[in-house]
C-alpha cells in the first residue's frame, strides 16, 4: 500500500498526536477519519482481489495438466499475496515435478507449508490478546493526562433468560374451517 503526500502528512500528524497528547483540531480529526476509511477500503479491496486470485488458482489446479503454465504463474502470485500452500497445491506440484519450474516451486511450497505448521504450533502456546485490545482507538484530544484514570465501563443490565415455552412455543392446531352457509328452503 502506498501513501500520497497528503496522506503521509495526515499520518504524521496522527502519530504526533499519539506520541505527544494535545487537543486535536476538528480538521485533524476529520483528516484522520478519512485516512482510516481509505486504509479500510484498500484493505477490503486487497482481500477481494486475493479471493479472486485464489478462486482462479483453484480453477487452474482443477484443469491440470493442461494448464501448467497458468497454474504455476498464479501460484507464484498467490504466494506473493501471503497464500500458504495447502495439500491440494503440494499434490498438484508433486504430479508436475517433471517440469523444472514446478519442481522449484514444490521445494518453495514445502518449506512454506512446514513453516506454517511450525507457526500454528507455536501460536497455540502464545498468550492471546483479547480482541478488544487489538485495535487502537483515536479520540479527539489525544491520550489521558498523567493523573487521569480511564472511566470504568458500566455493567450491562442482565438480560432475562427465556423459558422453554417462550423459546419453542407450542404449535397451534389449525382452526376448523367455518361450515358452508346452508340454503333456506322457501316453500
Amino acid at each position: 500500500m502506498a501513501f500520497g503526500a497528503e496522506e503521509l502528512r495526515v499520518l504524521r500528524r496522527a502519530l504526533a498526536l499519539a506520541l505527544h497528547p494535545s487537543p486535536a483540531s476538528d480538521k485533524d480529526v476529520r483528516d484522520c477519519l478519512r485516512l482510516a476509511e481509505s486504509v479500510d477500503d484498500a484493505t477490503q479491496e486487497a482481500a477481494r482481489m486475493r479471493t479472486f486470485l485464489l478462486a482462479d488458482l483453484d480453477r487452474y489446479r482443477a484443469a491440470l495438466p493442461g494448464s501448467v503454465t497458468g497454474y504455476l504463474s498464479l501460484l507464484e502470485d498467490a504466494l506473493a499475496a501471503d497464500h500458504r500452500p495447502g495439500a491440494d497445491d503440494l499434490a498438484a506440484l508433486r504430479a508436475l515435478r517433471g517440469n523444472p519450474a514446478a519442481a522449484a516451486l514444490l521445494d518453495r511450497c514445502r518449506a512454506l507449508a512446514e513453516q506454517g505448521v511450525r507457526d500454528r504450533l507455536e501460536a497455540r502456546h502464545r498468550p492471546r490478546v483479547p480482541a478488544s485490545r487489538t485495535h487502537l482507538l483515536a479520540l479527539p484530544g489525544g491520550l489521558l493526562g498523567a493523573g487521569d484514570q480511564p472511566a470504568k465501563p458500566k455493567p450491562a443490565p442482565p438480560r432475562p433468560v427465556p423459558t422453554p415455552s417462550e423459546a419453542f412455543p407450542p404449535k397451534r392446531r389449525p382452526a376448523q374451517p367455518p361450515a358452508p352457509p346452508q340454503e333456506l328452503a322457501v316453500g
